[in-house]
């Protein structure tokens, strides 16, 4: 039996008409760093074909303290597309005797080129990497902004061992496609990880 709303079979025989979002996550490429490089970056597959795709990291790890960071290419060969972030985080040290909530000022882009932050302060101990999740809404929108969102998980070496929970999100105002998407550190090289770039139906 069918599923049926204005006259229209959203359901039949468990198939969904094509003009409903299923959720579905499609694999569309996958990078594991074999040795320390500069930045992991997806310079194809980014178009209309979906609505969103998402970013999935796993094991990132600095070769020095450093933020991850993410800068998004919009039909040059730079990435630096102008956007407007904000990034806040919630933090705990492994002793149980602090924690924060706050919003990081130094770390948000106002209608700027530069980098957004995905995560804080990584440290390089063995142990002490990061992973986490960005969202990157309808890049192939030439009317409206390109939204973001980011939300990571790190295991920090400040002064001592912090574990942070790290939320950032954006837009990218420009009117041209988001075609690139670079992962970076804010300083030195990735020493390790993976990201895999999903397309969602």
């Amino acid at each position: 039996m069918g599923v049926i709303s204005n006259g229209t079979t959203l359901l039949d025989a468990g198939a969904l008409d094509s003009g409903v979002a299923t959720g579905a996550m499609t694999l569309i490429t996958s990078t594991t760093l074999s040795s320390a490089a500069a930045n992991i970056t997806f310079a194809s597959g980014i178009n209309s074909t979906y609505k969103e795709y998402q970013f999935h990291f796993t094991d990132i790890h600095p070769a020095s303290n450093a933020d991850f960071t993410v800068n998004f290419r919009d039909g040059s060969t730079a990435y630096d597309a102008t956007k407007t972030t904000t990034f806040f985080h919630a933090q705990g040290n492994e002793a149980g005797d602090y924690t924060n909530l706050a919003y990081q000022t130094g770390n948000d882009v106002a209608q700027g080129t530069g980098v957004a932050t995905i995560a804080r302060k990584i440290g390089t101990g063995n142990d002490e990497t990061c992973a986490g999740i960005l969202h990157l809404f309808d890049p192939a929108n030439t009317t409206f902004v390109k939204h973001f969102i980011s939300r990571a998980f790190a295991y920090q070496n400040i002064s001592a061992q912090y574990n942070a929970d790290n939320f950032g999100a954006g837009y990218c105002n420009v009117t041209a496609a988001i075609d690139g998407v670079q992962f970076a550190m804010s300083s030195g090289n990735i020493d390790s990880g993976t990201i895999k770039m999903y397309g969602i139906k």
